[in-house]
């Protein structure tokens, strides 16, 4: 058994599982609603407050323990929700959100806009002396992910000053600079 798959996923109270008979596993819940599909070989099942998800043979191991991760995200998104937060280091660096653009100022000759997808929230802090930071919400594990790891391409911290987008208490590990050559 797969160590991960085999582990029961707490099933809060307002929260609602049901598997199609055509494989989609359909979570609903105070936030929203997401769908999956899943193998056919992976077997879905509801006891009383806990989801257990269980493999007819060992053709999908594999994918034992994908779908119970899966389906805790989406269990976990429509409860509570994800939330990743980003800072702009560096001198300059602006981010700004209207409604679903987002509009970066990251030292190139031009703005960057950015549409987020209907599923994510956006929302930017500027506060006076701690750098811009901005605020990605979204019942989507995978969505949410993808959308943050997109920011954070269009710069990403270098090593020597340590400018850039990262993620919230992400740790930068610096590079020394050349050193001056001693005669």
């Amino acid at each position: 058994m797969s160590r991960i798959g085999k582990l029961p996923i707490a099933l809060p109270e307002k929260v609602q599982l049901t598997v199609s008979d055509d494989h989609i596993v359909t979570v609903k819940g105070p936030k929203g609603e997401l769908k999956q599909k899943i193998d056919p070989s992976i077997k879905v099942t509801v006891n009383g407050n806990h989801i257990e998800v269980g493999r007819e043979n060992d053709e999908v191991r594999a994918k034992h323990g994908l779908y119970r991760s899966l389906i805790s995200n989406m269990v976990h998104g429509v409860s509570e929700g994800f939330k990743i937060v980003q800072e702009l280091v560096g001198v300059g660096y602006k981010a700004e959100a209207q409604n679903n653009l987002l509009e970066l100022s990251l030292g190139y000759s031009h703005n960057i806009f950015i549409q987020m997808p209907a599923e994510v929230k956006v929302s930017t802090v500027n506060e006076r002396g701690k750098p811009p930071t901005i605020i990605l919400e979204s019942i989507d594990k995978q969505l949410i992910g993808q959308v943050a790891a997109k920011i954070r391409s269009l710069r990403k911290p270098e090593p020597y000053k340590g400018k850039g987008i990262r993620f919230q208490n992400e740790v930068v590990r610096k590079k020394a600079g050349k050193s001056a050559v001693q005669k």
